[in-house]
């Protein structure tokens, strides 16, 4: 069984919607997009080129597919990782509206999305990693198909927008196995699921 991997950029209030443009999603009248860019810099640059190194292919919603597809294409991959790696290598698009996807190495998952997860996470091989996609994400959670979450935090409080955990998710526990912080405050971490949520009590014992 090989991994699934969910990279995801979240504000100090886990807010994850539109991070990379005013225009990439403005649904629920999201007027905050484009809120990570002043943020980015080599740090990061240099992690997400190593993050995406370690890809064998890709698991897209239908936005970011879209977002993607209009993109990257049209980006050198010499010398890129992240335009290489997301121009050569398989995508498997999650849509129940799209009927054909055009972008070179993609493909269309039919069927239920879960079952679809499930067969590819049981393949031999390397990440099977998610990027954007926070509707997809959320199910998958929700399904309890991810095996490590890469989250990027900015410090950004925007206090609306679609957040990363949602009603549904199922409660674990994560051990956090990298860190490193960005010049521009950002906190690039990795977590991998553990198991079931343990709880106690700082609560007295009267006995």
């Amino acid at each position: 069984m090989r991994p699934l991997v969910v990279t995801t950029f979240l504000t100090l209030d886990g807010v994850a919607q539109a991070p990379g443009g005013p225009q990439e999603d403005t649904s629920g009248g999201f007027s905050h997009g484009g809120w990570l860019v002043p943020h980015f810099d080599e740090v990061m640059g240099g992690q997400m080129d190593a993050w995406f190194a370690t890809a064998q292919d890709f698991l897209l919603g239908r936005r970011t597919y879209e977002i993607f597809a209009a993109h990257w294409p049209k980006m050198p991959t010499e010398g890129d990782r992240i335009a290489w790696s997301l121009n050569a290598l398989p995508k498997h698009v999650a849509s129940r509206t799209l009927e054909s996807v055009d972008w070179s190495g993609a493909r269309l998952i039919e069927g239920e999305v879960a079952d679809a997860v499930r067969a590819l996470r049981a393949e031999d091989g390397g990440e099977l990693q998610v990027h954007g996609s926070l509707g997809l994400v959320q199910t998958l959670l929700a399904e309890d198909l991810v095996d490590e979450l890469r989250l990027v935090v900015f410090p950004v409080v925007l206090g609306s927008g679609r957040k990363l955990f949602a009603e549904g998710t199922v409660p674990r526990t994560w051990r956090l196995v990298t860190s490193t912080v960005s010049g521009t405050g950002a906190v690039l971490a990795s977590y991998q699921r553990v198991g079931e949520v343990e709880t106690g009590s700082f609560a007295l014992d009267e006995g």
